[in-house]
């Protein structure tokens, strides 16, 4: 199993925290790292770190959180996608270092946190984050929305890749494997997983399979975000493997079903 595949797979949504703040080091780390997290798009993701008890800052679904992270966006095209693939980035580097987070977009006081986090006209706010470190119990809360939302658990890979058009499941190159693997235990909204990807003339295309409710003119298409991670993922692995990859947005015209969106093509060489 890869170093990446294993962070992927190790990786957990984290509610309960133990109260302690960060290290200075892994305090220093985070805040070094959140200076520039590129994204294919482009598209500049700006973090900001806040102190839960100097804001007043809580969400009725953690416990134990000192530290949140913010990232903010300018309303754009590809916004969201960009947002999930940079954020996703963080989230795995601080798991690498026993750091725990969880992704909120709803379940908090958002005027607070978009203060505290000096929002702009024409920027959106879609998630933030704790980072803190995982207590050793999780709270009852915490167990039973994991099991309400089958955390652990995703669809199969022929729900979710296919050869050339849509609904012919793929039977993936050996060397592709273990990155589509990452990319099936991507974390989503209430584990919805969106993603669809459809391999044709050399190219992954992904798209988004769209449920309602998740496209809100404040935060952004939701959806989309968890695009950006399942993206974030594959991209990561295929550099892992020692490949390079060009990420485009080329619509290759494939028959699509309903309520399904293209969003980008990746070319790897």
């Amino acid at each position: 199993m890869s170093k990446l595949l294993e962070t992927v797979m190790g990786r957990k949504s984290v509610r309960t925290y133990d109260a302690q703040p960060l290290s200075d080091s892994h305090r220093k780390d985070i805040e070094d790292y959140i200076k520039e997290i590129p994204n294919p798009f482009d598209i500049p993701v700006s973090f900001v770190l806040m102190d839960a008890k100097e804001y007043d800052l809580s969400s009725p679904v953690l416990a134990g959180e000192r530290l949140y992270v913010a990232g903010k966006v300018a309303k754009k095209p590809y916004a969201d996608v960009a947002f999930g693939y940079s954020f996703e980035k963080l989230v795995l580097h601080a798991w690498e270092f026993g750091i725990g987070t969880v992704w909120i977009g709803g379940t908090m006081k958002r005027e607070l946190f978009e203060k505290a986090a000096g929002l702009k006209d024409g920027e959106m706010m879609p998630c933030m984050s704790p980072l803190g470190y995982p207590a050793k119990r999780k709270s009852l809360k915490e167990s039973m929305m994991r099991k309400g939302i089958g955390a652990d658990t995703r669809f199969s890979s022929d729900r979710l890749f296919f050869d050339g058009e849509w609904d012919r499941a793929l039977t993936p190159d050996p060397s592709m494997a273990d990155i589509l693997e990452m990319v099936r235990w991507a974390p989503s909204a209430v584990n919805k997983q969106p993603w669809r990807i459809v391999l044709k003339d050399g190219a992954y295309h992904f798209y988004e399979k769209k449920d309602k409710g998740y496209d809100r003119e404040e935060t952004g298409d939701l959806q989309k975000i968890d695009i950006g991670i399942a993206l974030c993922h594959f991209v990561m692995g295929v550099e892992e493997n020692g490949k390079t990859c060009s990420v485009c947005i080329s619509d290759p015209g494939i028959k699509i079903p309903e309520n399904t969106e293209y969003i980008a093509s990746v070319k790897i060489s």
